[in-house]
This record gives C-alpha cells, structure tokens and sequence, in this order.
C-alpha cells in the first residue's frame, strides 16, 4: 500500500496562509541547496500530487508558468499525476489532472492500493483533517519556518477544531534557511 505524505509549509506562530507574503519558494537572495536537496528527496520518493481546490488553484495559477525553477519544483508538477478533490471543479485545465468529485475518502482509499510511490498531498486543511479521520494519512512534513506573522483569520492557522491524533516524531531536519522541517508519522492502528 502506498503511503499518504502530507507537507505543510507553516510559520512557528502557526500560520499556513502564504497570501501574505512571507513564504517565496523561488527566492533568489537565500541559499537555496539544502532546500533544493530536501525537495527533491521528496519529489524522487512521489509518484502522485493530491490537493483540495483552493491549493490546486494556486498551484495552477503559479508553477506552470515558471521558466526559472532551481528546484525542479515546476517541472515536477506538470508532469506528476495530480488528483484534486473538488466538487464543482470540472475542467481542471492542467496537464495530467483528475478531478475527484465523488466521494473522496472511497477514492483515495482506492488510489493508496495502487501499485506506486507515496501520494503526497500539499497544503493542510480540511481534507487533510478528513484523511486524518479515516487512517489515510500516514505521514505529516512541517516546514516551520522561522518567523511570527503576528495576524491571521481562524482559516490561515493550522488548527482547526478536529478529533485528537497522536503522532510520532519520525525524523527532523534543520536547513541553512532557519526552516525546521519535522516528520511524523501516524502510528499504525490509529
């Protein structure tokens, strides 16, 4: 079975709303090499993108059209098999993209029993919460990166009111940037 990575790009103050500025996945004024390396570990252990509307719609607004990508990140995302769960979305205009419309906790349980590399899932919000909730998510990546926003509505946090999950500390990893990024995993059973 295939596992369930979920990576969340965060604040140390909680904050996962990038609209204000302060996360740039493509600055060119820090030392991208550890970063890039980290990525790329990775992207090379995915064979499959999972995403709720609101971040494939910025994902789809954003890396197609990157021309300068040190990272590899763009190319990744337009050749990767994406899934978007979605229940309005019909033509998601972007290469290698199937919309889950359906009932998507019975489809990802189906994707997950494919033959495959992890499934990785970007953004932590309320499918992410549902994967949770029903023993599909198998592993949580937090980049925390290392300032205070100081402001953000209850839907830019990363908590939201959801039934109690113990995780296990599986690993850590501090790069030049300041970013922490933690692993944990889900125990099985749980």
């Amino acid at each position: 079975m295939r596992n369930l990575v979920v990576t969340e790009n965060m604040t140390v103050d909680g904050v996962i709303d990038m609209a204000t500025g302060w996360f740039d996945p493509l600055a060119e004024d820090i030392d991208q090499s550890d970063i890039t390396m980290a990525i790329t570990e990775h992207r090379e252990a995915a064979d499959a993108l999972l995403v709720g509307r609101n971040t494939f719609e910025a994902f789809r607004g954003f890396w197609p059209n990157q021309t300068h990508d040190p990272t590899g990140i763009s190319d990744y995302l337009n050749a990767v098999n994406k899934y978007v769960v979605s229940s309005t979305l019909t033509d998601p205009e972007w290469k290698n993209t199937t919309v889950i419309s359906g009932d998507p906790i019975a489809e990802i349980r189906r994707l997950k029993e494919q033959p495959g590399q992890d499934i990785v899932q970007y953004g932590f919000g309320q499918l992410s919460y549902a994967l949770l909730e029903h023993g599909l998510l198998d592993e949580l990546r937090l980049w925390v990166h290392p300032l205070f926003v100081g402001r953000a509505a209850a839907d830019d946090l990363i908590f939201r009111p959801a039934a109690t999950a113990q995780l296990e500390l599986a690993g850590t990893l501090a790069l030049n940037t300041g970013t922490v990024i933690l692993t944990y995993r889900v125990p099985v059973g749980q």
